[in-house]
C-alpha cells in the first residue's frame, strides 16, 4: 500500500510566475487566463493581496494548487483564482486552500469569488453560499 505525500499549504507572496501559469494551465483554468502575457501574469501575482500555494511534500516540493486574492483583510476576500492541477484534483487541495484562506484571514473576512461553471457542484459541496445578485463589467482585452 503506497502513502499519499502530505501537502503543504503556504502564504508565497513571491510565487514565480513560471510556476503559476504552470497550475492555471495544468488545471483548466489556462483557457480563461492570460498565460500567454508573462508580464501580466507577473502583475497579476505582485499586486494580490493573499498568495497560497499547496506542495507535495515530496523531492523538489511541486506546486500543485493555489489561490490568489485580493482583500482589505478586514471585510472580504475575493478569490480571483482557485487552481488545481488536474493530477490531484479530487484529494481536498481546493478545499484545503479554502481553509488555509480562511484561517489567515480570520473570522471577521468573508470569502467571494467567480466560479467557472464546471466547479460550481464543488463550491455548493464545501458548504460556500451561492450568492444570485453579482454583476460584471468584462475586460476589453
Amino acid at each position: 500500500m503506497t502513502t499519499r505525500p502530505k501537502v503543504l499549504y503556504a502564504s508565497e507572496p513571491a510565487l514565480d510566475a513560471a510556476e503559476f501559469r504552470r497550475v492555471l494551465v495544468e488545471s483548466g483554468l489556462g483557457v480563461t487566463r492570460p498565460i500567454d502575457d508573462g508580464v501580466r501574469l507577473k502583475a497579476m501575482l505582485a499586486n494580490a493581496d493573499l498568495v497560497l500555494t499547496a506542495r507535495l511534500d515530496a523531492p523538489g516540493k511541486p506546486l500543485i494548487g493555489l489561490a490568489r486574492g485580493i482583500t482589505d483583510f478586514s471585510w472580504v476576500c475575493y478569490i480571483s483564482e482557485l487552481a488545481v492541477c488536474k493530477s490531484a484534483q479530487g484529494l481536498g487541495i481546493g478545499k484545503g486552500l479554502l481553509d488555509e484562506a480562511r484561517r489567515q484571514l480570520g473570522p471577521s473576512v468573508a470569502i467571494s469569488l467567480i466560479s467557472v461553471p464546471d466547479a460550481v457542484g464543488f463550491y455548493e459541496r464545501i458548504g460556500m453560499a451561492r450568492m444570485p445578485d453579482a454583476f460584471w463589467f468584462g475586460r476589453e482585452r
